[in-house]
């Protein structure tokens, strides 16, 4: 990134860390790397049309494996 204004490189750098961030929640609920999780959810896609005035949602066949890791993503693990 080429940024020359100080607003621009502190936006480019907060967004980095919060991607950081994201990441490393990613990792530590699922104990897989972000890669993998990245590679078995890229599949997943969903789709909405408009027929008629009415819209239908189509979401796509979620394998137990992929829905563990979406799971395991929304709810952090409790620590005692």
């Amino acid at each position: 990134m080429f940024h020359r204004t100080r607003d621009a490189i502190e936006a480019h750098l907060t967004i980095v860390f919060a991607a950081l961030a994201v990441s490393q929640t990613v990792q530590n609920r699922t104990g897989l790397a972000v890669s993998n999780v990245i590679k078995q959810l890229r599949p997943l896609r969903s789709a909405t049309m408009a027929i008629n005035g009415t819209h239908q949602t189509l979401a796509s066949d979620i394998a137990a494996e992929q829905q563990a890791i979406l799971d395991a993503i929304r709810s952090p693990k409790l620590t005692h």
